[in-house]
């Protein structure tokens, strides 16, 4: 009885030894997809940030298509 008895306290206390240890090698891969998020993250600020820019400029060019426009038309008139 005694033997049963130390066997399961033993038991229990390398159960728990065992949930508390933390894997290596998960670690690595988890720092490798932060750094994909991070590189996917300045894509995407870098598309924003042209696409931004492209609409600026057609803006820019529409307002100087404008101009052009109202001056033609008060030298016509």
């Amino acid at each position: 009885m005694n033997k049963l008895l130390a066997a399961l306290i033993a038991t229990v206390f390398s159960a728990a030894v065992f949930a508390q240890t933390t894997p290596a090698a998960p670690a690595a891969p988890a720092s490798a997809a932060k750094a994909e998020a991070k590189a996917e993250k300045k894509d995407v600020a870098k598309t924003e940030k042209s696409a931004a820019k492209g609409e600026k400029k057609v803006a820019k060019k529409s307002s100087k298509k404008a101009k052009k426009a109202a001056a033609e038309d008060k030298k016509a008139s």
